[in-house]
């Protein structure tokens, strides 16, 4: 048995402070060792061999000097001329293709430091500019050599404003862009090819991204058996209470912590655990609240940690109405990943 008892998600109330938003822009702990020759590609779907083709091509041509022509910044030096040639790419593919694993190979397989390179969703890339401020965000982007945006929230209009600007001034200063997105409120359907939404949101980013098509089911579940059906109240606190570093929650309660947290604070939310156990899941009540679990979903993914639940399964967490609205796309990427979570938590279970 584990010395102590299990953690409870509930107590915490985690501060982040900007360093630390800073420091973490880079590719999260299940990415870390991603490359391109990690990636498997679908045998029945040739966009996805080619994606890691061009990719690693674009990340060789962006060796040597920076864009802007040095390799140390100037400040006396006259401001740098428009790069004409496309200085991003954007990944464009259902949920499930691997496109964050391209994303971070990218990351990887770019010749730059790692202080050179920046990797974020886009909610991280919002808070980095509400700590620091805009003009601070640019001068701290500013020299480097890429940088790649996970899931580009198509949502609001506001951020992807905000967002357009900065990646424009950011442009402006030789930084190459990738980045992948969800889909707009109201478009019905999976959202498998999103790339015509993001050219027209980002407006007058569009010429600096070149659209890479990925075609392809969701890999999490190509040929892997079924998520193990939810277990009891018992076999889920008995396997908190055995697992070091576990935490232990009720659900329902869980949801109204995290109305609670700000969502650029999930991932210090789970900092130190090992597993995710929960109880009496079931359906979300209401667009808000699965909005927020979805981030949260995320962040698990990221950090790998495991999910135990009793209740209801994953596939029930969302009603029909949510699954054929505008996010449905991100409520089955939460589906999706919550399932390869709880299938990594089966063997905390005693048999």
């Amino acid at each position: 048995m584990a010395d102590a008892g299990p953690q409870a998600l509930c107590a915490r109330e985690p501060r982040v402070p900007a360093e630390r938003l800073v420091a973490e822009m880079v590719p999260p702990p299940r990415f870390d060792s991603v490359r391109f020759d990690t990636y498997n590609p679908d045998p029945a779907q040739p966009s996805q061999s080619e994606a890691v083709t061009v990719l690693a091509g674009f990340a060789a041509g962006l060796g040597g000097a920076h864009a802007t022509g040095a390799g140390k910044r100037r400040w006396f030096s006259k401001k740098p001329a428009a790069v004409s040639a496309p200085r991003g790419v954007y990944l464009d593919g259902g949920y499930g293709v691997g496109k964050t694993h391209l994303l971070a190979s990218l990351w990887h397989a770019t010749p730059a430091e790692p202080a050179l390179k920046a990797f974020g969703t886009f909610v991280e890339l919002t808070n980095l500019v509400g700590a620091l401020g805009f003009q601070q965000t640019v001068q701290t982007l500013g020299g480097h050599r890429l940088l790649c945006i996970d899931e580009f929230e198509l949502d609001d209009p506001g951020d992807t404003v905000l967002v357009s600007s900065l990646l424009s001034r950011l442009v402006e200063q030789g930084v190459a862009l990738a980045a992948t997105s969800n889909t707009l409120p109201g478009k019905l359907g999976e959202g498998r090819f999103a790339a015509a939404d993001f050219l027209r949101e980002i407006q007058g980013l569009s010429a600096h991204f070149r659209p890479l098509r990925i075609d392809g089911q969701d890999y999490r579940h190509r040929g892997l058996p079924e998520a193990p059906s939810p277990f009891s109240d018992e076999q889920v606190a008995k396997a908190a209470y055995a697992t070091e570093g576990a935490s232990l929650d009720d659900f329902p309660g869980l949801l109204d912590h995290l109305a609670r947290v700000h969502p650029s604070r999930y991932g210090a939310l789970t900092d130190g655990i090992t597993a995710v156990c929960l109880t009496d899941v079931g359906p979300v009540p209401d667009q808000s609240t699965a909005l927020r679990l979805v981030v949260l979903a995320d962040r698990l993914y990221d950090r790998e940690i495991p999910v135990l639940a009793s209740g209801s399964p994953f596939d029930k967490l969302f009603s029909e109405e949510m699954l054929n609205g505008g996010y449905r796309k991100k409520y089955f990427r939460a589906i999706s990943r919550l399932t390869a979570l709880a299938r990594d938590a089966k063997p905390l279970v005693s048999q």
